[in-house]
């Protein structure tokens, strides 16, 4: 009886050895695989204002003036170990301007806008306009409404790459 105790002792020690193993092992390499290549993008946002024909970076303290443009630049950095797969950048239309049409410029990727803050995205936003015999026509909603516009790469942003995009605003 002692000896058959001694045995199920040592069995129920090598079992739990073996567990422990393999929960350590499991872990570990769950956390090598989290710790891999993973992308880190890096995004900076510059404004400039025209004037006098000469372009003027925008600063915390610099006053626009109504009818001026203001040009945004975004710029971002991918300077992780991994690709950016569907990336996306967004850039704000801030109150009190008016997106420029014609002026998104981005290399490659796709440009859609937003009319409700960002929730949704169109290449031509839509609104309900009511006719004059009071039915209802989808027609294209006009700059002045437009909130955000998004950027859309269909290749992904290589580990060490950059991609830039632009879009202009007139102040009210």
């Amino acid at each position: 009886m002692l000896k058959s105790k001694k045995k199920l002792s040592v069995l129920s020690m090598a079992v739990l050895t073996l567990m422990v193993a393999g929960v350590a092992g499991f872990a570990q390499r769950h956390f090598m695989l989290a710790n891999s290549a993973r992308p880190e993008v890096k995004v900076q946002l510059a404004g400039a204002v025209e004037r006098n024909s000469k372009l003027m970076p925008l600063d915390k303290s610099t006053v626009v003036n109504p009818g001026e443009i203001l040009d945004w630049t975004i710029n971002a950095e991918n300077s992780g170990t991994a690709a950016a797969l569907e990336y996306k950048a967004i850039g704000h239309i801030p109150r009190g301007t008016e997106f420029v049409a014609g002026s998104a410029k981005a290399e490659g990727a796709k440009t859609v806008f937003s009319i409700d803050g960002g929730k949704s995205y169109s290449p031509q936003p839509m609104i309900e306009e009511r006719q004059a015999d009071g039915s209802t026509k989808r027609v294209a909603a006009p700059t002045s409404m437009y909130t955000e516009i998004r950027y859309e790469w269909a290749d992904p942003l290589a580990q060490g790459g950059k991609l830039s995009a632009s879009y202009k605003v007139r102040v009210k």
